[in-house]
C-alpha cells in the first residue's frame, strides 16, 4: 500500500536531484523491456520529467510509477547508479508457533 508519505518522501528526494544523470526501466509489454540513460529535468507536485539522451525527446512520469515498480529509476551518484526505491524483500507470511507464544506472553 502506498501512503501519501511515501509519495511526499519521494517526490523531495527527487526535487533534490534535478540535473542528475538517471536510467529508467520498464516493461513495454508481452515481455518486452526498455532501459534508457536520462536526465531528470524537473520535479511537480504530481509528476516529474525526464529528457532521455540521443534526441528521444521527455517523459513524464508520476510518483506512484516509481512507487508500483512500473518503471524503476536509478540515480547517479558520482560513482554507480542506484534505484531510488530499494528491491523488494521477501517475507513469509507464516508465523512460526514459539514466535506467537512470546507474543502472546508479552502482550498478557
Amino acid at each position: 500500500m502506498i501512503y501519501r508519505d511515501d509519495i511526499t518522501n519521494l517526490r523531495g528526494d527527487l526535487e533534490e536531484k534535478v540535473g542528475q544523470r538517471i536510467i529508467v526501466k520498464g516493461t513495454l509489454g508481452r515481455s518486452k523491456f526498455f532501459e534508457k540513460k536520462a536526465t531528470l529535468e524537473k520535479a511537480y507536485p504530481n509528476l516529474f520529467v525526464v529528457k532521455y539522451d540521443k534526441e528521444e525527446g521527455n517523459a513524464t512520469y508520476s510518483y506512484t510509477d516509481v512507487l508500483t515498480r512500473t518503471i524503476d529509476l536509478q540515480i547517479f551518484d558520482g560513482e554507480n547508479y542506484s534505484s531510488v526505491v530499494p528491491p523488494r524483500v521477501e517475507t513469509s507470511k507464516k508465523v512460526k508457533p514459539e514466535v506467537l507464544e512470546d507474543v502472546l506472553e508479552n502482550l498478557g
